[in-house]
C-alpha cells in the first residue's frame, strides 16, 4: 500500500507533464525528417499561424540520367502547373502552410505541397508523441488522402 502511495503521485504528474506538452500550440515547431528520409522540414510559426519548408535533401540536384535533361542541376519546382514557379528552388521552399492548433495534438486548416507532383492539398497533423508527427494530405475531406509519419530531428 505504502508503495502504492508513492507511485500514484509520481505517475499522475507523469501524465499530466506529457498531457500539457501535447496541448502547447508550437509542440510541432522544430525540424522533421520526412517518412521517406529524403528531406527535412522545419516547421516554424508565421503570421499566427504554422508553416514548414524544406531545409535539406538527400539528394538536391538532379541525377545524371534525369529524363528532363537537367542532370547535376539544382532541383527545382518544374512540376508546378504555374510556368512562373517551375524556376524555384526545392531548397528553402514552402511545403506546409496555414496550420492552426485545434487543440490536444491536432492541427489543422493547412496545405501541403508535393513538389514531385505539383499539387497542393490540404493537410492536417497529429503530434502522435514528442518526436512522431503524422501528416495527412488529402482532397476534399480527410478519408480520401495519405498519410505520412515525420520524425523529429534531433
Amino acid at each position: 500500500m505504502k508503495r502504492f502511495l508513492v507511485v500514484l503521485p509520481l505517475a499522475i504528474t507523469l501524465i499530466l507533464a506529457s498531457s500539457a506538452a501535447a496541448q502547447k500550440p508550437d509542440a510541432i515547431v522544430g525540424k522533421w525528417l520526412v517518412e521517406e528520409k529524403d528531406s527535412q522540414i522545419e516547421i516554424y510559426p508565421c503570421e499566427g499561424r504554422f508553416c514548414g519548408k524544406i531545409i535539406w535533401l538527400k539528394e538536391p540536384n538532379y541525377p545524371a540520367d534525369d529524363a528532363k535533361g537537367m542532370a547535376g542541376k539544382s532541383k527545382v519546382d518544374r512540376e508546378n502547373p504555374e510556368a512562373s514557379k517551375r524556376e524555384r528552388p526545392i531548397l528553402g521552399m514552402n511545403l506546409v502552410w496555414g496550420f492552426t492548433h485545434s487543440g490536444e495534438n491536432l492541427w489543422e486548416g493547412g496545405f501541403i505541397y508535393n513538389p514531385r507532383e505539383g499539387k497542393t492539398y490540404k493537410c492536417k497533423m497529429t503530434l502522435e508523441n514528442p518526436d512522431q508527427l503524422k501528416v495527412r494530405g488529402f482532397i476534399g475531406i480527410s478519408l480520401i488522402g495519405k498519410t505520412n509519419v515525420w520524425t523529429r530531428e534531433k
